[in-house]
This record gives C-alpha cells, structure tokens and sequence, in this order.
C-alpha cells in the first residue's frame, strides 16, 4: 500500500487552513467543529488535545472513537476524484472530511451537509 504524504501530515496544519477556508465564506470554526465532531465523534476536549499534540491524519482516523456510519452518502467529486470510488478506507475518509468542508465553503447550509 502506498503512504501518502497527507497520512503522516499533523491534522494541525490543516484544521486552521480548513476554517480559514470557510471563514473567507462567512462561516465558522464551531460548524468546521461540527463537522469533524459529526464524522469522527470526537468532541470538543479531544479535538483540541488532538490539535495540541500534532497528531497525524492517520492516527486521527484510526482513533476516533466512531466514523458515522451515514458517511458513505457523502457523494461528490474532490480534487478530481469521485470520494464514493476511493479504495483506500483511510484516504476515503480524509476526503470525505474535505468534500464537508467543501460544501460548508460552498454555501451548503449545515443541516444539509450533516446527512
């Protein structure tokens, strides 16, 4: 199996990119929370201590404590691969962190995005 870079990237790095991204859109840093939290079931003190200890993409997927079983309605394309035909479990849910993210920047009310 092949490791890609972004396995062994400090979610850290890319959280603040990920609010920054929707804040330029008129949205939050509690609805990029809500999303991760509704993904990942982490809450509010985990995620923070997951931030503090720059942990990496893959241990961040591996730990959270239950992936939404409704993520795989997520549909779309993102950096021009359809997320629904990604084969590795692990990229897979990277990806479909940054289709929500995505569509939360593109004006998708929360609601929607929270399948």
């Amino acid at each position: 199996m092949t490791t890609h870079r972004i396995y062994t990237m400090p979610f850290s790095k890319v959280y603040p990119l990920y609010i920054a991204k929707v804040e330029k859109k008129g949205h939050t840093k509690d609805e990029v929370d809500e999303i991760i939290k509704w993904l990942t079931s982490y809450n509010n003190q985990e995620l923070m201590e997951i931030i503090k200890q720059d942990i990496d993409f893959a241990t961040f997927f591996h730990n959270a404590p239950k992936l939404h079983p409704n993520r795989n309605l997520i549909k779309g394309v993102i950096c021009g691969i359809r997320v629904e035909e990604i084969e590795d479990p692990l990229m897979q849910n990277i990806r479909y962190l940054d289709k929500l993210i995505d569509e939360l920047a593109k004006g998708k009310s929360i609601e929607k995005i929270l399948r």
